[in-house]
């Protein structure tokens, strides 16, 4: 167990997961959080990297720093995606191990799972056959990352784990039209599209494709969770178990915002995967469950959008 007043570095502390994991440790009475913002350290640099673990000897680290993108960055920039990620990551494991750190908790991606996985996708699925080929990149670092936190453990003793979120929302999301997620999108399409008064909103696909949402304060809760309670070399999922269409997803956030048009299909569009739940047994075993229905998770995050001064930029 962490104590109280245990040194915790949260990398990627702006960010959505990154943020969400600095409120619940507050949330929880932790007193010694630090984080850097990119400017003060460029997780990218190695010797930034080593410098700052030498002199700040942080005993706990929560990695959720990333280089993020929807299904158009991440196939437009597969290079950039698959160098950033690795070599971030690999800095900060490798210089976590070098000075004494006692837990690192990696955060990954339900995309490091193959394309064909079964349903609902268990942890034990990793590496059994092919990757989905537009995010191979981003799938490849973080698969690289827990596998080092992996090896670590069975080379040298450590207890660095790893967990591997669903598809999230909620707080200091992206909104940014073309590189976020379907959620995030979705708010802002349907916020703009009533704001103007558009008759119809036209989304991509049949709206068939089957998906899970985790808000993000629960990833963040059962984070720090894991933290306290897990100790294993096979990564955890984190999600819901529940599904749903992404139709009925884009009628939900409709809902929401207050959009009354006419919601249209492009159907030349593709659908992507058509199905990614994860199987959250184990999470389930260890004693922890989601908190947030989608439908209020949604809303929070409208809430939130409303709020958000990144929304305005395009």
């Amino acid at each position: 167990m962490m104590e109280k007043n245990a040194k915790i570095y949260v990398a990627g502390h702006r960010g959505m997961v990154g943020s969400a994991i600095v409120r619940e440790l507050e949330r929880q009475g932790y007193t010694n959080i630090i984080t850097r913002t990119h400017k003060e350290l460029d997780l990218c640099r190695q010797d930034q990297v080593e410098k700052f673990f030498a002199e700040e000897k942080p005993e706990y680290v929560f990695l959720a720093a990333a280089k993020v993108g929807g299904i158009v960055a991440n196939s437009e920039a597969l290079a950039d995606f698959m160098y950033d990620n690795m070599i971030l990551e690999m800095n900060v494991i490798n210089s976590a191990w070098k000075n004494g750190c006692k837990k690192l908790e990696f955060l990954g991606s339900s995309c490091i799972y193959p394309r064909m996985a079964p349903q609902p996708m268990p942890e034990s699925c990793l590496l059994t056959s092919e990757l989905e080929k537009t995010n191979e990149a981003y799938a490849l670092a973080k698969i690289s990352g827990l596998k080092y936190c992996e090896f670590l453990n069975k080379q040298y003793g450590t207890d660095y784990i790893s967990v591997m979120p669903t598809n999230l929302y909620g707080p200091n999301d992206n909104y940014h039209p073309e590189h976020s997620h379907v959620l995030p999108a979705l708010i802002r399409r349907f916020h703009e599209a009533k704001e103007s008064g558009a008759k119809s909103v036209t989304c991509w696909g049949d709206g068939s494709p089957l998906r899970e949402f985790l808000y993000v304060d629960d990833l963040a809760n059962l984070c720090v969770f894991l933290m306290n309670n897990y100790s294993g070399n096979e990564t955890v999922n984190a999600g819901t178990g529940k599904e749903l269409t992404i139709k009925e997803l884009t009628e939900m956030v409709a809902k929401v915002v207050g959009y009354e048009g006419e919601i249209l299909w492009d159907t030349s569009r593709p659908n992507g995967t058509p199905r990614k739940l994860l199987d959250v047994s184990k999470a389930a075993k260890l004693g922890w469950t989601y908190k947030t229905e989608l439908e209020d998770g949604i809303r929070l995050a409208y809430k939130d959008f409303l709020e958000n001064p990144m929304r305005a930029e395009r």
